[in-house]
């Protein structure tokens, strides 16, 4: 791994789909001018909808890497997938990797998207795909969520390499399955995971932050989550928190709430003296 700087945007999003991306736009403006040349946006960040079926309005069907690279050219292309569009600009316009959060892609079910992270590099192009594997569900009186109504599973993890090291990509309610993060036949040694979510504010008090700190000191790996973090147009309240999490569990930087940047840099040095003191992911048995 080579050291890099990271930056976790957190936002309120909110039904309107124009107004989240001019915010989004805004975020990684000032993240790519503070130096941040891996950025990440939360989960659902260009739409949070007064219902979760509100989503199914603006999937839209993914595109291959080879069509995403005239996407710019071809008013067709942006009119069938805007979202693609809005995040392949923004990594080729400030040259850097973007992990776009979340995105409603088709799924083949009319009633139900993928919930799809993609991870686009400095030339706008599309390097990976992950559809989250993890559908959030909870009830406790006051509240209730079952994404699996309007959302389809994904079934592979993924993890990507870049210059900075090997990334892997996992969402929200992800991190309470820490199988995920050791799929290591599947995704090999990850150095840095990044983690989009929309963390209920009840939920995510409990157990945000030491999930996310178990995550980083088990695998020996850097950690970004990027979350929403506040009120929404709906009701619902996001915990925010976004963080940058070193591999000894240290948390670098962190933003509480509402929209903004937490940011810090992750040190290759730092991945290296903790995987040499303490190498316990050679020590593994099972």
């Amino acid at each position: 791994m080579n050291s890099l700087i990271a930056c976790a945007i957190q936002m309120v999003s909110g039904p309107d789909v124009a107004s989240n991306l001019s915010h989004a736009a805004r975020l990684i403006a000032s993240a790519a001018a503070a130096g941040a040349q891996l950025i990440v946006l939360p989960e659902y960040f260009a739409i949070m909808g007064q219902s979760d079926r509100d989503k199914l309005a603006h999937q839209e069907p993914y595109q291959e890497p080879c069509q995403a690279d005239h996407q710019a050219d071809h008013q067709a292309d942006y009119q069938a997938a805007p979202l693609q569009h809005f995040l392949a600009t923004q990594a080729r316009e400030h040259q850097i990797w973007l992990v776009g959060g979340t995105i409603p892609l088709v799924s083949g079910q009319p009633d139900k998207v993928m919930n799809s992270c993609l991870a686009y590099n400095p030339a706008g192009e599309c390097v990976a795909r992950y559809d989250k594997i993890h559908l959030f569900g909870f009830a406790n009186g006051s509240e209730c969520f079952a994404e699996a109504d309007t959302i389809c599973a994904g079934q592979q993890p993924v993890a990507f390499d870049t210059p900075f090291g090997r990334i892997g990509l996992a969402v929200c309610y992800d991190l309470r399955f820490p199988e995920l993060f050791r799929s290591m036949d599947t995704v090999g040694e990850v150095d840095i995971w990044v983690l989009p979510a929309a963390f209920t504010a009840t939920t995510g008090r409990a157990h945000w932050e030491v999930l996310l700190r178990a995550r980083a000191i088990e695998n020996q790996c850097f950690v970004v989550a990027s979350g929403q973090g506040g009120v929404h147009p709906s009701g619902r309240a996001t915990f925010g928190h976004s963080m940058l999490i070193d591999p000894w569990g240290v948390v670098l930087d962190v933003l509480p709430e509402g929209e903004g940047l937490a940011l810090a840099e992750l040190k290759a040095t730092q991945l290296h003296r903790v995987r040499t003191i303490l190498p316990a992911l050679k020590h593994r048995v099972f």
